[in-house]
């Protein structure tokens, strides 16, 4: 007999960086045979639709549209700066949407049984989920679509951008960050989410927020462990899986893709699908630091126009959409505004990479690029062009990152995203089948 059909319950908070790549999950999973729903924001329907999988939509109180300002969603943010508006994202954004996370996901528990849940680290109801006894709640299993946010000793808080330090002077300068974080950042958010785990489960939530992976069935990280951190207090239920397939591979190739004829270096150039509205932060200074050059400059407007481009250079071509897997391969140094899911697949093609700065995860992202050696990092969101064109030079010639770059593409051909998850997920998943038949 082969493999049971899985029942898989896929949640994510209603982010496209936290989305898409449980899409590709979502239609892996579907295409051997699995049953699977996604539980995110209404706007994703027709991309979850389009993977095979039933679309659930969050509960409105859970449900927001990333395409928007915040300033516009929350009037009462445009006033704040530094930790205070960070503060208030966190609460807003991740926090109070906590519960009805975890109501929706129990209701449809109820109503069709879910033999494995997989969230992404940002689901805050996962939290609530997890106080339940195993019996009560489906398994769970958390996948790491962006840096490893759980707190160590041995690493300064998330969202800092801050490297290890090694030794007790590193782990001084870590408590000290946390502590201050702690009461700057996430204090109220520590009490909000503390009251809902209290109303559920009559005990305290004695974990900080985004610790509370720990406390899941497991943690599947898509890197290897030479892109993330050491920690020497790391969970036992993490494992690091490798990256995720490329999801944009059926995208169209333009007509001047023979131009990518190996007479020259190609660079790429991107700000994502969703930190695309001001070309100015990192494709227009690229366009002007590389025009000069004796390089082919490709640019992947992220699903915008090319008509909001800024004018291309005789050097330079452009496309909405492109096939990471065929254009990877023909790429000689990737620059980037930080996307954790693109870093991943420019490494597992040995693609020396220029990461600048941003918000979210992007300041670890960079971090981790410069850290492991494949690439350079700017801490600023934009760039000077000059600057640019030194950071694509060095990459392009400089023998220890392509080396290392080369060193962590042999990692990644060695691991595979979508094995171990599903590994994962299909020995929590039988657990969960016998232990509902009663056997």
């Amino acid at each position: 007999m082969g493999q049971p059909m899985t029942s898989v319950l896929i949640a994510s908070v209603p982010i496209h960086g936290h989305v898409a790549p449980l899409l590709t999950v979502a239609r892996q999973l579907v295409e051997r045979g699995d049953d699977v729903r996604f539980l995110t924001g209404a706007r994703f329907a027709d991309v979850v639709a389009a993977t095979g999988a039933r679309h659930v939509a969050l509960p409105p109180d859970a449900d927001l549209d990333d395409r928007q300002d915040f300033n516009e969603t929350f009037p009462e943010r445009a006033a704040l700066r530094g930790p205070r508006a960070a503060a208030h994202d966190i609460e807003h954004v991740f926090v109070r949407p906590g519960r009805p996370q975890h109501d929706a996901v129990m209701e449809l528990h109820a109503a069709e049984p879910v033999d494995v849940l997989l969230t992404d680290p940002a689901f805050l109801g996962g939290a609530l989920l997890a106080g339940h006894p195993a019996g009560v709640r489906p398994p769970l299993v958390v996948g790491g679509v962006f840096p490893l946010m759980i707190s160590s000793r041995d690493t300064a808080p998330f969202s800092m951008g801050l490297p290890p330090v090694r030794g007790p002077l590193g782990r001084l300068r870590n408590a000290a960050l946390a502590a201050l974080v702690d009461r700057t950042v996430f204090a109220r958010s520590r009490e909000i989410v503390d009251d809902m785990y209290r109303d559920l489960h009559g005990r305290p939530f004695d974990t900080p927020v985004f610790d509370w992976p720990r406390h899941a069935d497991a943690i599947v990280q898509f890197t290897v462990p030479e892109f993330e951190y050491p920690r020497s207090d790391a969970p036992a239920n993490l494992r690091f899986a490798g990256a995720l397939p490329a999801s944009g591979t059926a995208a169209p190739l333009p007509d001047w893709w023979g131009d990518l004829d190996g007479s020259r270096p190609v660079v790429h150039v991107t700000q994502g699908t969703i930190a695309n509205k001001d070309f100015g932060q990192l494709v227009a200074p690229a366009l002007e630091a590389l025009a000069d050059e004796d390089v082919l400059v490709v640019v992947a407007t992220g699903g915008r126009p090319l008509d909001t481009l800024p004018p291309l250079p005789g050097n330079a071509r452009a496309a909405e959409l492109l096939p990471y897997d065929e254009l990877l391969p023909r790429t000689d140094a990737y620059v980037t505004n930080g996307g954790y899911g693109g870093v991943q697949l420019a490494m597992r093609y040995g693609v020396p990479i220029v990461a600048t700065g941003g918000h979210e995860d992007k300041p670890e992202v960079g971090a981790r690029v410069a850290w492991s050696g494949v690439g350079v990092r700017f801490r600023a969101e934009r760039v000077a062009p000059r600057a640019l064109r030194r950071a694509v030079r060095r990459v392009l010639s400089d023998s220890a990152i392509r080396t290392a770059s080369r060193a962590m593409a042999a990692r990644m051909a060695e691991s595979d995203g979508m094995r171990v998850l599903t590994e994962v997920l299909d020995g929590l998943s039988a657990a969960q089948r016998t232990t509902r038949s009663g056997r």
